[in-house]
C-alpha cells in the first residue's frame, strides 16, 4: 500500500506507539549502561547480581542488546507507519525469549515479575505492529 492509501490510525495508535519507543529508549538505556559499567549501573545491583551479569554468556549479552536495539527501531517504524517496523519486532522478541528465556532458566531474575512483564510487552507489541499493519495504518 502507498502513503496516499493508508488509513489513518486512531489516537491510541500514537499513545501505544510513543509508550513502545520509551519503553524500548529505557532498554536501550539499560544495556549500555550495562555495556559501559557505569556508576549508576553498579549501584542498582548487589555485588552476586553484578557477577552473574558479568559472567553471561555472549551470546546472552548479543540477544539483550539486539532486542533492545531491534525494539527500539520498530518503535521508530511504528511512528513512521512503516510495515518494516513489523519485522523488527519480530527479531527483538526472538531476541527477549533467548535472553529471558536463559535468565528464568537459570534462576538468574532478580525480579521474575519484571522479566515476565519484558516478556509480555515484547509479544504485545508484535502483536500490536501487525494488528496496525493489517489495519492499514502502516504501508
Amino acid at each position: 500500500m502507498s502513503n496516499s492509501s493508508t488509513i489513518k490510525p486512531p489516537i491510541w495508535f500514537w499513545i501505544v506507539s510513543i509508550i513502545a519507543l520509551i519503553w524500548n529508549g529505557m532498554g536501550v538505556n539499560a544495556y549500555l549502561q550495562q555495556a559501559y559499567d557505569t556508576e549508576s549501573y553498579r549501584a542498582m545491583y548487589s555485588e552476586e547480581q553484578l557477577e552473574i551479569a558479568a559472567n553471561m554468556p555472549s551470546w546472552v549479552t548479543a540477544a539483550f542488546a539486539i532486542a533492545v536495539f531491534a525494539g527500539a527501531l520498530a518503535s521508530l517504524g511504528l511512528l513512521l507507519r512503516k510495515s518494516w517496523s513489523v519485522k523488527l519486532w519480530m527479531l527483538s522478541l526472538i531476541a527477549v525469549i533467548v535472553q529471558m528465556g536463559y535468565i528464568l532458566i537459570n534462576g538468574y531474575a532478580s525480579s521474575v515479575g519484571m522479566t515476565i512483564m519484558i516478556i509480555v510487552f515484547a509479544f504485545f507489541f508484535v502483536w500490536f505492529a501487525r494488528k496496525s499493519e493489517a489495519n492499514g495504518w502502516l504501508s
